[in-house]
């Protein structure tokens, strides 16, 4: 176990002499192989009548996802964000973003919108 103060941030601290911290960090969703994901891809409109590309259903850590979400926005040329499970692209790229996520192996599908 590593005794680093920075990975108990937040933590409350027991006046127990007996107690052993846990380290809870591998309680995320179970990894899912890319062929085994099942990805919709929507079109959303944001306030102020923006148009957002939004990624649902992927299943992994939120490093996982953000990475995902970073590859999806650099390859767009576009901002947007990570987090909550979903990916937001800003801009209509639905159809870039199902053919990008394909080539990466993922079962991909356009939703509503």
């Amino acid at each position: 176990m590593s005794n680093d103060w920075k990975s108990r941030l937040g933590m409350v601290y027991s006046t127990n002499p007996d107690y052993v911290f846990e380290d809870s960090s591998d309680s995320g969703e179970p990894v899912l192989s890319p062929s085994r994901q099942d990805l919709r891809v929507w079109l959303d409109r944001r306030k102020g009548g923006k148009v957002a590309t939004v990624v649902r259903g992927f299943r992994g850590s939120p490093e996982e996802l953000r990475t995902l979400g970073a590859s999806l926005k650099a390859k767009c040329g576009v901002g947007g964000t990570a987090k909550d499970g979903e990916i937001l692209i800003q801009g209509d790229f639905r159809d870039r973003v199902v053919a990008l996520l394909q080539e990466e192996g993922y079962k991909v599908k356009k939703a509503g919108g």
